[in-house]
């Protein structure tokens, strides 16, 4: 990185939080001022965007996925779908090095557009269309911070070898995390470079003292995998990802614009794919050799208790593996803090008005949606994790599978084609109804290749769940024809 670079980066990062309108600025309370990012939906203009450390999108992926979430979402091959561990490390490697290309992708808008990304969805989905999406957004989102409360939750009463209830651990991750995106983009890009090397230092320590034991877990299963196995599998393994699509430009819409999109795009895509692929294949070994191994064994115990089981694993580091065990339960909070921030924009393009509300207060809104329930579902995180997982990765498919179709195809990969001045006019922006109508076609066929706990198309069934994989390719075709009538009679009417 260059001087140069680095000066304007910084000078950049103490500015970002206040690179708002001036009427989004004067709402704040005075208190709030000094720190608080003021900005919500209205897109960054292009003289604002000069942001240059544009390493920092590879932290706020890194650190989001560096922690116990994508560790249990590995768990789920051996537990779930009674994957080895080579079957499910190939699976862990394959699908994410291909689903990770869409959200990876979609993070370079940011800087082209300066739009957030529910923002630039308007372009395809219209003003009042993309509302559907939203609505499929913020339930994931939702469900992801859900997800990760309980295992923090789990892992700090593991510690304290459960004389702290679930709750009680629940609570502080969350206000924790709400702090964080309380204040915005500055302090979360600070967050989200600190908090992920004592996580690094917390699984190495627990691969120094327990890796011995994980040989346990290269035994070959009893029966060899089938295609339906390992497809349904690869449906959570994309779910967990692709769905980040729907947030990406919302951490890169500050960088210059200038920006090579190669240069975004890889430093993305290396901050999905990486800490992902190492931590799946870490807890698909762990959980494997825990019935092997008494501690382990005791402290996964009968509910699935991942916090237990790490907790186990760094026990023979005696007081010093507790404290690594907290900042395991800890790293949730990063994941958590971004998706809370993006949540606050969804609420805002869910409903219109609430763009007048200032970001921060939605913060408090997604935790108290958060709470309860993550208390609630804390002792089914199993079948919570994999029912969620599984289906939220067909919509997030389709609806990629659109925004790039209009993108390459209809405005030729044109960026300056998505006018500011449109962003928040219905009648300049297009109807929807081609966006809508093609995704619902698509998953006229998508059902039928479904292949979950929950569910079991007659397509799936013979295959294995093939949907997501489905979902792109037909919601893009059935795209074409739609959108090409809906831009002709617009253009009459």
């Amino acid at each position: 990185m260059s001087d140069h670079e680095s000066k304007h980066g910084s000078d950049v990062e103490k500015d970002d939080a206040s690179r708002s309108d001036a009427s989004e600025t004067s709402s704040l309370p005075r208190g709030f001022r000094w720190g608080v990012e003021a900005r919500g939906t209205v897109p960054v203009p292009y003289e604002d965007r000069r942001d240059t450390q544009f390493y920092k999108v590879f932290f706020v992926w890194f650190s989001m996925n560096f922690n116990i979430l994508s560790f249990s979402t590995g768990t789920l091959g051996p537990i779930v779908f009674n994957l080895g561990l080579r079957d499910s490390c190939l699976v862990i490697l394959f699908f994410n090095i291909i689903a990770n290309f869409l959200p990876a992708y979609l993070n370079t808008w940011g800087p082209k557009t300066g739009m957030r990304q529910m923002i630039a969805s308007r372009y395809s989905f219209g003003f009042y269309g993309v509302i559907i999406p939203t609505v499929f957004n913020l339930t994931g989102l939702c469900g992801f911070n859900i997800l990760n409360c309980i295992l923090g939750g789990q892992a700090l009463s593991s510690v304290t070898n459960n004389s702290m209830s679930w709750t009680v651990g629940i609570v502080i991750i969350a206000l924790l995390s709400m702090i964080v995106s309380f204040m915005g983009i500055r302090v979360l890009n600070w967050y989200e470079r600190l908090s992920w090397p004592p996580v690094l230092l917390a699984f190495l320590v627990a691969l120094g003292v327990g890796g011995k034991n994980l040989h346990y877990a290269t035994a070959p299963p009893a029966v060899p995998a089938t295609a339906s196995q390992v497809l349904s599998f690869a449906a959570i393994i994309a779910g967990f990802v692709i769905t980040y699509s729907a947030m990406a430009s919302d951490f890169t819409m500050y960088f210059d614009p200038k920006v090579s999109s190669r240069r975004i795009f890889c430093y993305a895509y290396l901050g999905y794919v990486v800490p992902i692929v190492v931590l799946e294949c870490l807890g698909a070994a762990a959980v494997l050799a825990a019935p092997s191994v008494d501690s382990w064994s005791t402290g996964y115990g009968p509910d699935g208790n991942i916090g237990g089981l790490l907790e186990a694993m760094l026990s023979p580091a005696g007081n010093f593996g507790k404290f690594l065990t907290v900042m395991l339960a800890l790293s949730v909070s990063a994941n958590i803090a971004c998706t809370l921030y993006s949540i606050c924009f969804n609420f805002q393009v869910l409903v219109p008005k609430f763009s007048h509300v200032p970001r921060y207060v939605f913060s408090v809104v997604g935790t108290a949606i958060a709470l309860p329930v993550s208390i609630a579902g804390a002792h089914k995180f199993y079948s919570t994790l994999t029912n969620f997982l599984s289906l939220i990765g067909y919509w997030a498919s389709a609806y990629g599978g659109i925004l790039l179709t209009e993108h390459f195809y209809f405005r030729r990969g044109d960026f300056s084609t998505y006018d500011q001045a449109d962003w928040n006019i219905a009648r300049r922006l297009p109807w929807g109804a081609a966006a809508l109508g093609a995704g619902i076609l698509a998953f006229g066929l998508v059902i039928p290749c479904m292949d979950q706990v929950w569910f079991a198309g007659p397509i799936g069934r013979q295959t294995g769940d093939i949907g997501f994989e489905v979902a792109f390719p037909l919601a893009a075709l059935f795209y074409i024809p739609l959108r090409t009538l809906e831009r002709r009679y617009q253009a009459i009417s």
